[in-house]
């Protein structure tokens, strides 16, 4: 049996990750030596730095500077395509998004420590991992990279009950899930002989039809993704997970990480589990309606907003499924609405979380619907961004959220799955009246108190970024789309 050396090359791709996990223990260095408390800032500086590095790098692979497109590297357990490199850009800014939206409010918990940058660089590693895997030990390391990080953030507030509890609940359930993922690759690898996705997918194809060990390792290796992307039944950690994390990681876990866990379930359905499409459409179609159902009726219910937006988040994650059941159809518009709508969601849902902790100052939370009373008297611009975050989360024109249903919309459409579509309509019509709880609190109802709203210049630049993207998507989304199709471009030849 030979032995198998990596190339030069093989490096060359894992650059990005490299640097953020060199910036990452950069920054504990720097957070040790810093003494004042009032230079805490120059963590998120340097976190910064590091992921604006990393951004650049990904830019020249995808322009194809660096190295061939697309490019297999570490003997075979790793893709550079054009998939990856857009999941991986896309996790770089969210968690930039996210470092500039959490300085100010650090600050006030007065828990401005260098480990929290650190972790978000840590789990980004392992985010960008998740994106470009393409064998299931590599998936399976990165995923518990970027769980074990988030899991510490979750309970980063140590003096705070809520964050104590909502890290014991997300990690237990966390572990369960593990061992479902776990399982369900080990029967993989018991069916096919080997860890690397294309030939799983080749020994699948030998299988019989409707063979009982290859549905049980289908059915467990869900369960344990539909865990990381929040599908019914497998939801009930995030909205004890929002309202109990710091605001800031609220906003991370919502987004970032949901990307990376669509990226990895994408990857393992579309190149490893692709010749049983039609058992685990039928298992996607039900878990779709039912999140959709859940997420949407449970969202109206809610006071708290942490835990409304978890509601929300779970309604979204029900949208995205619909677009993977088109893609198992052979529609390639299914692949490219999931791109898509992760692209917009993110934006959006950051700005959104962005006014939500401007909201947070001494002596109150600001998590509340009702803590949102009055915004437009006491802060006209900032109420006028938060409607145009929410009409885009709701889908209405012309927002980047009207882009992303429509391509969901359109590929069930394409694929005639009318009913499916339908559903996803009046859902939305849901959505629109729960969104506008917010609305009605901040248009029409009295100030609680007249207490100064946080504010900062990492939040003012979060702010901006997120309102042109959400606008810029929705009033021009040509070029985002051909970036998204360009991206799921790999998996055409399905």
């Amino acid at each position: 049996m030979g032995t198998t050396f990596f190339q030069r090359a093989d490096y060359v791709a894992i650059t990005p990750e490299v640097v953020l996990a060199l910036f990452g223990l950069g920054i504990l260095l720097i957070d040790f030596l810093i003494e004042e408390k009032r230079d805490k800032y120059l963590n998120a500086v340097t976190a910064l730095i590091g992921l604006a590095m990393a951004f650049v790098q990904l830019l020249r692979f995808w322009r194809g500077t660096l190295l061939p497109m697309p490019y297999s590297g570490f003997g075979g357990t790793l893709v550079l395509d054009s998939f990856a490199i857009y999941f991986q850009s896309l996790i770089v800014v969210a968690t930039a998004v996210v470092v500039l939206i959490s300085a100010k409010y650090l600050e006030i918990e007065e828990a401005h420590f260098g480990e929290y940058y650190a972790l978000l660089l840590f789990s980004a590693v392992g985010m960008m991992f998740m994106a470009s895997g393409r064998d299931l030990i590599v998936l399976f390391i990165a995923l518990e990279l970027m769980a074990l990080c988030e899991y510490v953030l979750t309970g980063f507030l140590r003096g705070d009950r809520r964050s104590n509890e909502a890290a014991m609940k997300f990690f237990l359930l966390g572990a369960f899930s593990s061992g479902l993922l776990l399982y369900g690759m080990s029967l993989l690898y018991g069916l096919s002989g080997s860890t690397n996705l294309a030939v799983i997918a080749e020994r699948l194809a030998d299988r019989p039809a409707g063979d009982p060990l290859s549905w049980m390792a289908m059915t467990t290796l869900l369960a344990g993704l539909f865990f990381k992307v929040a599908a019914v039944p497998f939801h009930q950690w995030t909205p004890d997970a929002y309202e109990g994390a710091p605001t800031s990681i609220t906003a991370f876990i919502s987004v970032a990480p949901k990307a990376a866990s669509f990226a990895i379930l994408l990857r393992i359905l579309m190149a490893g589990l692709w010749p049983m499409r039609e058992d685990w459409k039928l298992l996607t179609i039900g878990v779709a309606v039912a999140t959709m159902t859940l997420g949407n009726l449970a969202a109206i219910t809610q006071t708290n907003i942490k835990r409304f937006f978890g509601y929300s988040t779970i309604s979204h994650v029900g949208y995205l499924l619909l677009g993977l059941i088109a893609a198992a159809d052979g529609n390639p518009e299914g692949l490219t609405a999931i791109a898509i709508y992760l692209l917009v969601y993110t934006f959006m849902n950051l700005g959104a979380f962005a006014v939500i902790i401007m909201m947070r100052r001494q002596n109150l939370i600001g998590d509340e619907i009702d803590d949102l009373s009055g915004l437009m008297t006491r802060a006209p611009g900032l109420a006028i961004l938060m409607l145009i975050f929410l009409l885009s989360l709701a889908g209405i024109p012309p927002t980047a959220g009207f882009i992303g249903k429509y391509f969901i919309f359109l590929s069930l459409i394409q694929t005639q799955h009318y009913v499916l579509a339908v559903v996803a309509v009046l859902y939305a019509v849901v959505a629109l009246y729960y969104y506008f709880r917010i609305v009605v609190a901040m248009f029409m109802k009295n100030p609680l108190d007249s207490v100064p709203l946080a504010t900062s210049t990492g939040l003012s630049v979060a702010l901006g970024v997120t309102l042109t993207l959400t606008l810029v998507v929705g009033v021009y989304p040509q070029p985002f789309i051909l970036f998204a199709r360009e991206a799921v471009r790999p998996f055409f030849s399905f």
